[in-house]
């Protein structure tokens, strides 16, 4: 993670996360600035990753700080993987949230393999109500 700096609560633009969801190969509305915006305002824990002023990463997740913990986006330019971020990323929310606190995720399809990886555990007992757009 050499030259790398990682920052809490940063303040970033939409056009920030945008760049980092593009150049991280994971599907997200990287060209929907205002919807950005309101994720960027709505998250309990954001934590980036920068060379110099380049973002380069970025953790995004959901909390009550007390039960569970929603690790809602986690994306690394694909040409910064492979280097750590994405595991210091992790480390630090869950430093920020605490041992008593569930870390959840649902993973992309490219990073299935990824997760067990740095330290999570493949569940089955899960649902969801895929969001229409």
């Amino acid at each position: 993670m050499e030259n790398i700096t990682l920052l809490v609560d940063a303040k970033i633009k939409p056009e920030d996360l945008s760049t980092v969801f593009k150049q991280s190969g994971l599907k997200r509305p990287y060209e929907d600035l205002p919807r950005l915006e309101k994720m960027i305002e709505n998250a309990d824990i954001l934590i980036t990753a920068w060379e110099e002023d380049r973002i380069v990463g970025v953790a995004r997740a959901i909390t009550d700080f007390s039960y569970c913990c929603y690790l809602s986006d986690l994306a690394v330019d694909q040409e910064y993987q492979h280097r750590g971020i994405g595991r210091e990323l992790v480390r630090m929310v869950q430093e920020r949230i605490g041992d008593h606190v569930s870390l959840l995720l649902l993973a992309s399809p490219i990073a299935m393999e990824y997760y067990p990886h740095i330290g999570f555990d493949k569940i089955s007992n899960g649902y969801m109500i895929p969001r229409k757009n």
